[in-house]
């Protein structure tokens, strides 16, 4: 283990034997909220209301540091606390073996999903929490339930879900076809063919329904929600290799297209 105390952060340079402590585990579990995930590290910014829990995980790591490479501790750790301000970064000395963990995702509707892991795992859930924070309903050291009912959430959710690797780490998402028909229930009933029996004047209706937005939105709130949309609905996105859900999700892209067309105005 290595500590370098920079003017805008401590460094800590570490083995996954160390992360994976107690000390450091409850250090990252207060402190979920404030992290930010980088590659082979993750970085902890300063929180107001855990003041006392960062300066007592400075004093398990100066006790640590101190006992590895034999020098005194409290000396080191008043140096550390006049660095208490500042951002922590902790990050892999080395690279590590990928190891897999398969994270189960479950709708039990269009709002309401559940993430759970076969086996606890501090790093994987700290990186869920952190991306998806206001949205958590409940949770444990295994699962947590996610509140999707808006457009906002099911995005989170997907950026959340496009990351793959968390340090040494390599998540593996694990749902089958009825997840993605809950939780995008809301276009199931919408097809080209549908559309093209609508009479021209009632057409524009389910245009605005596409885009979620209401009869008669302006231009600027239709481009917004269909920026939005098209970002969370593009075929690229998909994390299946089902055919059918492939096909899914590209018509409704299709359609968002369709119904942007429709209803702006061209100046």
């Amino acid at each position: 283990m290595d500590i370098v105390l920079r003017n805008n952060l401590i460094l800590i340079t570490t083995g996954f034997k160390t992360l994976s402590t107690p000390w450091m585990k409850d250090f990252l579990n207060h402190h979920s909220r404030g992290m930010l995930f980088l590659p082979k590290a993750v970085l902890v910014f300063r929180n107001e209301t855990l003041t006392n829990e960062r300066e007592e995980f400075l004093h398990q790591l100066s006790e640590h540091h101190a006992k590895i490479h034999d020098f005194n501790h409290e000396f080191f750790l008043r140096s550390m606390l006049k660095y208490g301000n500042q951002p922590i970064r902790i990050e892999l000395e080395k690279q590590e073996e990928p190891e897999v963990v398969k994270v189960n995702l479950y709708a039990y509707d269009k709002n309401t999903v559940l993430i759970s892991l076969n086996f606890p795992n501090t790093w994987v859930i700290s990186y869920l929490r952190s991306q998806l924070d206001v949205y958590i309903e409940k949770g444990t050291d295994v699962s947590l339930v996610v509140d999707v009912s808006d457009f906002k959430a099911k995005a989170r959710l997907e950026r959340a879900l496009n990351k793959r690797h968390i340090l040494h780490y390599q998540i593996q998402y694990i749902y089958d076809n009825h997840f993605m028909s809950k939780l995008y229930s809301d276009f199931a009933n919408f097809s080209f063919g549908d559309l093209c029996e609508e009479e021209e004047e009632d057409e524009n209706l389910h245009f605005y329904t596409v885009l979620e937005c209401p009869v008669g939105a302006s231009q600027d709130a239709l481009k917004k929600s269909y920026k939005k949309l098209v970002k969370v609905y593009h075929p690229d996105k998909i994390i299946h290799d089902s055919p059918h859900m492939i096909d899914h999700y590209t018509q409704k892209f299709q359609l968002l297209q369709e119904a942007y067309t429709a209803l702006r105005v061209v100046s």
